[in-house]
């Protein structure tokens, strides 16, 4: 059974995603679907930002590629709660290097960008009781 789902904007989703601490990219390894659970931060253009290690078989699957990245927030009493989705590009880059920006930060990590081409997202309504 399939609850009705509510829909949400564009602005609505970005301030649920800017509100979560984990989220999910989705990309292609070997044509291939993986998923992976990250942290990340919203950008204030709306772009998820994300954290890879230089030279990482993650980071080169990802950079360049279309890519979805998903986050949610449900109660596990109840089921009710939100699921966004952002489609887009990602691309690799060292935060405020413009002399090399594929150049990994002091920790040997960069920064991946997913800039959002389409976002959408829904609130879940809480789980009907089951009936005797």
């Amino acid at each position: 059974m399939t609850p009705d789902i509510a829909p949400l904007e564009e602005r609505h989703c970005l301030r649920l995603l800017a509100g979560a601490p984990v989220g999910r990219v989705v990309y292609t390894v070997g044509a291939l679907p993986a998923v992976l659970p990250t942290r990340y931060r919203l950008d204030d253009d709306g772009s998820v930002l994300l954290r890879a290690t230089a030279g990482s078989e993650f980071l080169r699957a990802v950079a360049g590629a279309l890519v979805a990245f998903q986050a949610d927030e449900i109660s596990a009493a109840d089921g009710s709660g939100w699921s966004v989705t952002v489609l887009g590009t990602a691309e690799a880059g060292a935060e405020g290097s413009a002399a090399d920006p594929i150049a990994p930060a002091l920790d040997g990590r960069v920064t991946i960008r997913i800039s959002p081409e389409w976002v959408t997202g829904c609130l879940l309504p809480a789980a009907l009781a089951p009936q005797p």
